[in-house]
């Protein structure tokens, strides 16, 4: 593919942005310049809409996370999810070895919005015992999102996550731990 024509280039910039840049440096094309005026037929960026934080039983204070970087598949993004959720619940996860006997492991499903932020959290393992451990996996699910871009991911866009639960009630993603 020859991008001889600036005209042809400023148009799929335009059109398609960065992702066209990528495609235009891998053919062997220097990057186009992005176009001076905007085309007539361009829309804004859609605004993405904050999801509500849920009520939360824990004490653990919100952090703010570290941006996200963007994942090569979805075993490196189950592991940046997972530093997120940690990272943003320091007070209720745990470094280092893991204990014999855990206290807890719920397993959950997350789904995912195409921009990273949490769509559905299904419970896919309940413990028979302390079952107060789902709603503090849940919450903490909920504070480490957005997780970060998931659009150039195969769908459907969700994970599952082991959280285990040590004596003192904190979680470490299993996703950390291999």
């Amino acid at each position: 593919m020859r991008c001889t024509e600036p005209n042809v280039k400023r148009r799929l910039m335009a059109r398609l942005g960065p992702m066209v840049s990528a495609v235009l440096a891998a053919v062997g094309c220097s990057s186009p310049s992005p176009p001076d005026t905007p085309p007539a037929t361009a829309r804004p960026a859609p605004t993405p809409v904050a999801p509500q934080a849920p009520a939360t039983r824990s004490a653990a204070p919100t952090v703010a996370a570290p941006a996200p970087r963007q994942a090569r598949n979805w075993d490196d993004y189950r592991v940046l999810a997972a530093q997120r959720m940690v990272a943003a619940s320091r007070s209720a996860s745990f470094d280092g070895p893991v204990p014999e006997p855990l206290l807890a492991i719920p397993v959950l499903e997350i789904e995912l919005n195409g921009d990273g932020s949490v769509r559905r959290v299904t419970v896919l393992r309940r413990p028979t015992q302390a079952q107060d451990t789902v709603q503090l996996a849940i919450d903490a699910v909920h504070r480490g999102a957005p997780f970060g871009d998931v659009t150039h991911l195969p769908r459907p866009w969700k994970f599952a996550e082991v959280f285990l639960f040590n004596d003192d009630r904190r979680f470490k993603p299993r996703s950390l731990d291999l």
